[in-house]
């Protein structure tokens, strides 16, 4: 079983072990929203099913979420989060699971051709579901391609409708009203994923309001990979957490970017280095400051 990452050599081991697989395309392009499928279209791992980080991934846009509570796993309405990409309920994600043959007896494995940007959304929320078996192609599609992987662009058959049951929780959701109540406590260390003049302020391409929240670190999500394109070693990893965290709790870090997504790649990096896991302010900067009196810090 696979948990964190997997290697293209890996993925082709256990493709040509015929055990229970299914793997998961999850480019996207926040600037075109449509980008990611026509990739996929193009170009593709064969077999692979395509996970859409707006329709698939997130909530129906607009939908009012709840930042007070968790939303309870019967619920099959209101997402679990708020922001740009709020999350489903988990109901409404075992369903999609279910609508495209992914079965709890199956190892999962998602990729992109972003830098890890969006399969690590759909690896966060498989354990939220409760399934452990999951893990990001280290490197993405040009890592495969460049172990001789091969790729298609045809129309892939449908999968037979199965029953993904879902399990108990294995990844902590963080609420805005969690993160608030906490602000200044020293056992919360909040993590900003956004690139540095996004979260300085000083530039805002996609939310109504620039800053951050009071008190919260920065590192790029982009940090944690190499110029190779895979995920930096585990020590290198440690070592630079430790560096950014200067002796503060790891146990109490919530990890937060614009919409919940590209936060993820932070929270993978701290467990790869061998970090307990880490909280996920899902909501995060969009979320966040969607209420002008919550309180907002630049620079």
């Amino acid at each position: 079983m696979y948990t964190t990452l997997i290697s293209a050599p890996q993925l082709q081991s256990l493709q040509a072990s015929g055990a229970p697989l299914m793997v998961f395309d999850c480019s996207f392009d926040l600037a075109q929203p449509h980008a990611g499928a026509q990739q996929y279209a193009a170009a593709h791992i064969p077999g692979a099913v395509y996970a859409n980080l707006d329709t698939d991934l997130s909530a129906p846009h607009g939908a009012p979420g709840k930042s007070g509570t968790v939303i309870a796993a019967t619920d099959q309405g209101l997402p679990a989060s708020g922001g740009r990409h709020p999350l489903p309920s988990r109901q409404r994600f075992a369903e999609w699971l279910s609508s495209v043959g992914f079965a709890n007896d199956m190892q999962a494995v998602v990729y992109d051709r972003n830098g890890a940007n969006y399969c690590g959304r759909l690896w966060w929320m498989l354990q939220w579901a409760g399934h452990d078996a999951v893990a990001v192609l280290d490197g993405g599609l040009q890592a495969w391609q460049a172990a001789g992987g091969e790729v298609t662009g045809r129309e892939e058959p449908t999968h037979f409708q199965s029953n993904f049951v879902l399990g108990a929780e294995r990844v902590q959701l963080v609420v805005t009203d969690t993160v608030l109540a906490r602000l200044g406590d020293a056992g919360q260390t909040v993590i900003d994923a956004r690139a540095a003049p996004r979260y300085r302020g000083e530039v805002e391409p996609l939310d109504p309001v620039a800053g951050h929240i009071p008190g919260a670190l920065n590192r790029p999500f982009s940090q944690n990979i190499g110029a190779d394109g895979r995920f930096k070693p585990a020590a290198q990893l440690r070592e630079e957490f430790d560096a950014l965290l200067a002796g503060r709790d790891p146990a109490g870090v919530v990890h937060q970017c614009g919409s919940g997504v590209s936060a993820v790649p932070n929270l993978l990096a701290m467990r790869i280095a061998g970090f307990a896991p880490t909280g996920l302010y899902a909501g995060s900067w969009s979320e966040w400051c969607s209420n002008p009196a919550r309180p907002v810090e630049r620079g």
